[in-house]
C-alpha cells in the first residue's frame, strides 16, 4: 500500500485516538505537535497498533483538503525530527514524515510509532493521551496499563519437545563445560562440574528444563541438522568480503552450534597488522587493525539479541577498513546514548534464556558493559566510534566498526585531550563524520572551543587544528576558495592541450581540494558549475563533440600570468 492509499483510508474515517487531522496550512506550534506525538504514541501502544498518524493539510470539520506549507523540503523535515527527538522519551520520533499530493495540494503524513512495551512516551517530561478528540495528560490508569504490560514470551526459552541429547554436538557441549567452569570458578569447584552428567550440566547452565532442551540449547550447542527442530527459525551467519566498491569478493554461510561457529567466522577476517599508527610516531608500535574483544563482542551481541522469530540471518560484512554486523529485531535500549549512559544491566532481554546460556559459557556478560567497552576500546585506539544503524521500522540493528582513522584532527584531539568523556568523543565523532548533533552537544562543544561553523556543517575548530598541527587538514575540510580551484583547472587544461579533458579528469585530479563532507555527486555538480562559469568567462571551450573541454587563448594567458 502506498502513502496516497494510506491517506485515503485514514480520510474515510473521522479522527480517533490514533488518527489526528490538522489544517496547519502554513505553520504549527512544535510543542503542540510534540504533545500529539506523545498522546498518539501512547494510545497506539495501548491498542497494540504498530503506528498512529498525524495528518497536516486537511480540515476535519468540513472534511476538506486545504494543503500545507509546513516545513517544506526534506532538510526542514529532517531538522524537525532531530529537534523534536531531544524532548521525547528515549529520543524516539516519527518513523517517517511523508509529503503526498492530494487534489493538487501538499499533504504531510506523520507516522507515529507506538511507544515501546512498558514505556510511557513523554514530551518534555509529560505523558499525554487522548480522551475522545481531546488532548490531555495521560491518566494514571493508562500509565499503569503501559508500565505493567507483561513481557513478551522468551522465544529462546521455549522447549523443543522432539529434541534429545543426541541432537547436540559433543565438542560444543565439552567446550561449554570448560567455559562454565571458568565462569563459575569462584563458587563451584571444577571437580563438581566434571561429576555432572550431560543432563545435569545442561540443567545447571539453563539449557535444559524439565528434562527437555530449550531452543537456546539448539542454537548454542546443536548439531547443524538439529536446526530442523526449531524450524522455521533461521540460525545462520553469513560472512561476506567486499572491496571498496561493495563488490563481493568471497562469502560463506555458517550455522550452529554457535559456541563453535564464532571462531570459524572470525577466522575469516583479514585483521591486518598496522605499523603506521594513528597520529604517527618515528618508531611506532604495531597493533592489529581491529581489537579482538570488539570484533568478538559485536558478533556475540548479534547472536544474543537477534529476533529469531523474524526468520532473518545474521550478516557480517568485511570491507577494506570496516566490519559491519547486522541482525533482526528492535534495539531494546532505544538509542545508543541510552545504552552508554545506562548503569548496570538492562532490565530485560529479548532472549533471556539464550543470554544466560551465553553468560554461563563466557560468551557475553549481562552487566551492561559490552557496548561501553567497545566504544572505549575504539577511543583508546584513537579510531572513530562505532556506528549503530537502528531501524525500528524494518526491525533491524546494524553496527559498523572502523579499522582506520577518518580525520587527523579528531585523532590528534583524542591523543591530546585524555580527559574527554565518552559522550564528548561520541559528539566529536559525529562532527568528523559530518552528521547532525543535538543542540545540547553544540552548546557543550562550542563552550569548550572544540567545534566551529554553522549548523549542520560543523568542523573541529581551527584553534584545535592549530594546537594539533593539522592546519592542512583544516583547510581541506573548509575547501579551497574558487579562484584557487580555477587555477588548478587551468593547469589541468593547459597540460591536456588540444586533446582536451573530461569532467571526470577534473574530479580524479582535484577531488581532494573540496571539503571532505561533500559527496561524489556534490563535487561533480560543483565542478560542472565551475566549468560552465569558466566557459562563460572565455577561459574554456567545449570541443566539437561536446564531450571534452579545451583551454582557450585567454585561458592560456591567465594561466601563464
Amino acid at each position: 500500500m502506498n502513502y496516497i492509499e494510506i491517506f485515503e483510508r485514514l480520510w474515510e474515517h473521522s479522527e480517533n485516538e490514533i488518527v489526528e487531522f490538522k489544517k496547519a496550512e502554513s505553520n504549527f506550534d512544535i510543542d503542540e505537535l510534540g504533545r500529539y506525538f506523545s498522546a498518539l504514541s501512547n494510545e497506539a501502544n495501548l491498542r497494540e497498533c504498530e503506528n498512529a498518524w498525524i495528518v497536516f493539510g486537511v480540515w476535519d470539520k468540513d472534511h476538506k483538503v486545504v494543503g500545507t506549507n509546513f516545513k517544506n523540503g526534506e532538510v526542514a523535515l529532517n531538522k524537525l525530527k532531530q529537534d523534536m527527538s531531544q524532548h521525547t522519551t528515549d529520543n524516539l520520533i516519527f518513523r517517517e514524515i511523508v509529503p503526498v499530493e492530494i487534489e493538487g495540494k501538499r499533504i504531510l503524513l506523520f507516522k507515529v510509532p507506538a511507544s515501546p512495551r512498558n514505556i510511557v512516551m513523554c514530551w518534555k517530561g509529560i505523558a499525554y493521551g487522548r480522551d475522545g478528540e481531546s488532548l490531555k495528560p495521560l491518566n494514571q490508569a493508562k500509565r499503569d496499563a503501559i508500565r505493567q504490560q507483561p513481557p513478551l514470551p522468551d522465544w529462546s526459552a521455549q522447549l523443543v519437545p522432539n529434541a534429545t541429547i543426541n541432537d547436540l554436538d559433543e565438542l560444543a557441549v565439552a567446550t561449554a563445560r570448560v567455559m562454565f567452569k571458568k565462569v563459575h570458578a569462584s563458587n563451584i569447584p571444577s571437580a563438581e562440574v566434571d561429576s555432572w552428567s550431560v543432563e545435569d550440566f545442561l540443567a545447571h547452565s539453563m539449557m535444559m528444563r524439565d528434562g527437555k532442551l530449550t531452543r537456546a540449547a539448539i542454537l548454542l550447542l546443536g548439531k547443524p541438522l538439529s536446526i530442523q527442530k526449531i524450524h522455521p527459525a533461521v540460525a545462520q551467519i553469513t560472512w561476506t568480503w567486499q572491496d571498496d566498491e561493495d563488490i563481493v569478493l568471497d562469502y560463506e554461510h555458517f550455522t550452529i552450534p554457535f559456541i563453535l561457529t564464532v571462531d570459524k567466522v572470525l577466522s575469516k577476517i583479514r585483521n591486518k597488522t598496522m605499523r603506521e599508527l594513528p597520529g604517527g610516531t618515528l618508531f611506532p608500535d604495531t597493533m592489529k587493525q581491529y581489537d579482538e574483544y570488539t570484533i568478538r563482542e559485536a558478533l556475540h551481541n548479534a547472536i544474543a539479541h537477534q529476533d529469531y522469530s523474524l526468520q532473518q540471518r545474521i550478516v557480517f560484512v568485511e570491507g577494506p577498513d570496516t566490519l559491519y554486523y547486522g541482525n533482526g529485531g528492535s534495539f531494546i535500549p532505544g538509542t545508543i546514548e541510552n545504552a552508554l549512559e545506562h548503569k548496570g544491566p538492562q532490565f530485560h532481554y529479548r532472549n533471556e534464556c539464550l543470554c544466560r546460556g551465553m553468560v554461563n559459557f563466557n560468551m557475553i556478560d549481562t552487566v551492561g558493559r559490552g557496548i561501553k567497552k567497545i566504544y572505549t576500546e575504539q577511543r583508546n585506539r584513537f579510531f572513530p566510534m562505532p556506528d549503530y544503524d537502528i531501524d525500528n521500522e524494518k526491525r533491524t540493528v546494524g553496527v559498523t566498526i572502523y579499522g582506520k582513522m577518518i580525520d587527523d584532527k579528531y585523532t590528534s584531539l583524542l591523543k591530546r585531550e585524555a580527559t574527554l568523556t565518552l559522550k564528548e568523543c561520541l559528539w566529536l565523532d559525529a562532527v568528523q563524520k559530518h552528521r547532525p548533533i543535538t543542540k545540547e552537544a553544540v552548546k557543550h562543544l562550542r563552550g569548550k572551543g572544540l567545534i566551529e561553523g554553522r549548523s549542520p556543517n560543523f568542523t573541529i575548530s581551527l584553534s584545535v587544528a592549530k594546537m594539533t598541527h593539522q592546519i592542512g587538514n583544516y583547510t581541506k575540510e573548509k575547501g579551497l576558495v574558487e579562484n584557487s580551484i580555477k587555477k588548478l583547472v587551468l593547469q589541468l587544461a593547459y597540460n591536456a592541450g588540444k586533446e582536451g579533458f573530461k569532467r571526470r579528469d577534473v574530479y580524479d585530479g582535484l577531488q581532494h581540494v573540496f571539503p571532505s563532507s561533500n559527496s561524489y555527486d556534490e563535487i561533480n555538480r560543483k565542478i560542472g558549475r565551475l566549468l560552465v562559469k569558466m566557459s562563460n568567462e572565455g577561459l574554456l571551450i567545449k570541443s566539437e563533440s561536446g564531450k571534452l573541454w579545451q583551454i582557450t587563448y585567454k585561458g592560456k594567458q591567465e594561466f601563464q600570468d
